[in-house]
């Protein structure tokens, strides 16, 4: 059981750096940041023009495509 936990940790690690990597170097240090400055409160702690922003950079990780595949892999 140890080696499957180990192998699955793996696998979603790849899964989320092909992800990471749709993003520019400066894109990821941006989304970096707002998520950072949002502090988990982006409504409150981002200006309306962040928020939009972080949208854009977050869908450009395909979250959907990306929820999908993380699925597939404990589904087997």
């Amino acid at each position: 059981m140890f080696w499957f936990r180990v192998l699955a940790v793996a696998q979603i690690a790849l899964l989320v750096r092909r992800h990471l990597l749709r993003l520019e170097p400066d894109e990821r240090g941006r989304l970096a940041s707002l998520v950072k400055q949002s502090k988990g409160r982006p409504r409150t702690n981002l200006s309306a023009n962040e928020r939009e922003e972080m949208l854009r950079l977050v869908r450009k990780l395909e979250p959907t495509e990306f929820g999908r595949d993380a699925f597939a892999h404990f589904r087997g």
